[in-house]
């Protein structure tokens, strides 16, 4: 049975049309990008030392409270590869910031339609060498929500190409695994989704890649090799259009022999874990914060 806060997040979602937007093709990624948040509210993080940096186009906002250790939470967030970070992204690493003592690295990566998929993996990659090169990897968690997850899977499968040293662990919330969405169950699925609609993400998608193909796996990571990833935890939603692709995702974890763990939302939307109000994301986050510990 759904919380009461569940019910009441729903009609916020509503009121403000979210669906509405991501069911437009050409998306409207500057009305999207209205409510994004760029700079951290630092009195939230007054217990944190807060810094911010470029590497390439990307800027870094790295978190580091009095008790931080060597250990290192690499965040890439998600907004359809269009937009963010958004509010949420912060108040999630207010959270985490204060129950762990990781540092904690906010990649804010160039966006489409200004960039295209191959400009921002480039990014990715510069991010993480250079992390590597602070951190030793087996201190590393990757983390990304949605098209984040996108990035951090494709990241994964390039380092392993390259023979690289790949982190400790990867948490992906509701990543998105292919992004032609051509997957038939999408339909049946799209109409509960609060959030997606196929059709304005597909558009976002294609702004992405410019002249280039869906099934590039740096965009669409579900067509690459999952032989010798990396631990990995997967928070996905019933209620989301990119759960089809999800189910895939886990058949692949399970034919390469990856270690993994799935935190199911029954009947919850796309990146639940980090949506406020509700109790079943209070919970979904707790258990990423205890897998942190």
């Amino acid at each position: 049975m759904k919380s009461i806060t569940y019910y009441i997040l729903l009609i916020i979602i509503k009121i403000k049309g979210i669906k509405k937007t991501y069911s437009k093709s050409p998306i409207d990624y500057l009305a999207l990008r209205k409510n994004d948040v760029y700079f951290i509210r630092k009195k939230l993080f007054s217990t944190s030392f807060i810094k911010t940096y470029k590497i390439k186009q990307t800027k870094i906002s790295e978190i580091k409270s009095n008790e931080s250790s060597n250990k290192l939470l690499l965040w890439i967030h998600g907004g359809a590869f269009i937009s963010g970070p958004f509010k949420h992204h912060w108040d999630t690493i207010e959270r985490i910031s204060k129950e762990t003592n990781y540092t904690i690295w906010l990649c804010d990566y160039p966006k489409a339609p200004e960039n295209k998929i191959n400009q921002i993996s480039d990014n990715i990659d510069l991010v993480y060498d250079f992390a590597n090169k602070k951190y030793n990897h087996n201190e590393i968690t990757l983390i990304g929500d949605s098209v984040g997850g996108t990035l951090i899977i494709a990241l994964i499968q390039r380092l392993i190409i390259r023979g690289c040293q790949l982190p400790n662990r990867l948490i992906l919330i509701s990543p998105v695994l292919n992004a032609s969405f051509d997957n038939p169950l999408i339909d049946k699925i799209e109409k509960k989704d609060p959030i997606l609609s196929k059709k304005g993400v597909l558009s976002a998608k294609k702004m992405c890649v410019g002249n280039d193909s869906l099934v590039n796996p740096n965009i669409s990571p579900i067509n690459g090799n999952f032989i010798s990833f990396p631990m990995t935890q997967l928070y996905i939603a019933e209620n989301d259009i990119t759960y089809p692709d999800q189910l895939l995702l886990i058949e692949n974890l399970r034919d390469s022999r990856v270690p993994h763990s799935i935190f199911f939302g029954k009947g919850m939307p796309h990146i639940w874990p980090l949506l406020p109000l509700m109790k079943e994301s209070k919970i979904a986050l707790t258990d990423i914060i205890n897998s942190l510990k």
